[in-house]
């Protein structure tokens, strides 16, 4: 990940985020938003993720890790410090460990801020985000993914990407007292931005979550038609043809899906 273009994040969408786009309904099967999430409230800190990934990995990985860390304490200038800090991300993030190469990563923001050193540290934590299933660290990963892409759309407001990513963290990890913020981003994006094959990609995905075929379909043929190259439209094209009872249109979206891999 090294351009904001490349890092719209592919978040997973939580089924509880039931909302018919385009209508008002919302499927009972999709009711029940889990309450008991704090969106605030960090459960854990850096210190307690790196004791408790070091005893996660072999000696031998750690010894790596602690001499560059050493590295930190009379680095020289900012472009030394910037460096050992790159390597300390990227081999957190080789070893998935999403959260702690977060944390680097945003360190090299504090330290250069660009709207694309701050999309790369909101990057990793929408990916620590997505993959952790412990709550501890899902909560810190998403509350400082939201402050990493704000701190990016600061910095670079014309940058769609940041705005994107952002909404899909918060359709991931909704606020409490605004459970549909994340997707009403999306569908503000889209009014504003009505030929943007991103966003009309994710809102095609956010209705294929929620059973939406029809809406899903008309979306994301609009997507294809104005990015031919985006095979992930296409796969979940055909998924929705699939559900709507059309399998030569499945068929051919299939084919083009399986043609253009990412």
């Amino acid at each position: 990940m090294t351009k904001p273009q490349l890092i719209v994040i592919g978040i997973s969408i939580v089924s509880t985020l039931a909302i018919y786009l385009g209508c008002e309904t919302v499927p009972k099967s999709f009711k029940n938003l889990e309450k008991s999430r704090s969106f605030s409230v960090e459960q854990t800190d850096i210190q307690v993720l790196l004791q408790e990934a070091k005893s996660r990995h072999p000696q031998a990985q750690l010894l790596v890790l602690e001499e560059m860390q050493h590295g930190l304490e009379n680095p020289g200038p900012d472009s030394n410090r910037i460096e050992i800090l790159k390597q300390l991300s990227g081999q957190w993030f080789g070893l998935k460990e999403y959260a702690i190469a977060g944390f680097y990563a945003s360190q090299i923001a504090e330290i250069a801020p660009s709207g694309e050193s701050w999309s790369i540290a909101g990057a990793t934590y929408a990916i620590g985000l997505q993959q952790s299933q412990e709550e501890s660290i899902s909560g810190f990963c998403a509350k400082r993914a939201i402050q990493a892409f704000e701190n990016a759309i600061s910095l670079e407001p014309a940058e769609l990407t940041h705005k994107i990513n952002l909404a899909l963290v918060l359709t991931d990890r909704p606020p409490e007292d605004n459970p549909m913020k994340g997707i009403q981003m999306l569908l503000d994006l889209n009014q504003n931005n009505p030929d943007q094959p991103g966003v009309l990609f994710h809102l095609g995905r956010l209705a294929m979550r929620t059973g939406q075929f029809d809406k899903a379909a008309e979306r994301l043929e609009k997507t294809v038609s104005l990015d031919p190259a985006r095979s992930e439209a296409f796969c979940l094209l055909a998924q929705a043809y699939q559900e709507l009872g059309q399998p030569g249109k499945a068929a051919e979206a299939q084919k083009k899906c399986e043609n253009n891999p990412l």
